[in-house]
């Protein structure tokens, strides 16, 4: 059994830019197929559009606002909203509010650097 305490995980930033704590992968876990990572952004902070050639993803808002873009679409999103961010669909993050942006980050196949292609 694999139980893995956010204050384990030591953070590090993406290739987008944002700030996360990878929970659960294949590299500290038995997972093989998806991760799981807390993301953080601070106020004002906008991760680099990118999009995901083999992995689809869901953001879960936990606390804070932001403005979410997928593919030209726009949405605002808060605590309890889930987005779902399809392979190949460019995408980026704005933190909109006043306090930290956080998100959990689930992705399947696992998160991976050179999954990542910038846009910008």
């Amino acid at each position: 059994m694999d139980v893995i305490n956010r204050e384990g995980c030591e953070p590090f930033v993406t290739k987008d830019g944002s700030t996360i704590r990878e929970l659960l992968s294949h590299r500290n876990s038995g997972i093989r197929k998806q991760s799981l990572a807390e993301a953080t952004l601070p106020p004002g902070v906008l991760t680099e559009r990118h999009h995901h050639p083999q992995t689809e993803e869901i953001y879960y808002i936990l606390i804070g606002t932001g403005r979410m873009e997928i593919d030209g679409q726009i949405r605002e999103v808060g605590p309890g909203d889930a987005v779902a961010i399809p392979p190949g669909c460019s995408h980026c993050i704005q933190n909109t509010g006043s306090e930290d942006l956080v998100f959990l980050c689930s992705c399947a196949p696992g998160y991976e650097h050179t999954d990542t292609v910038l846009e910008n």
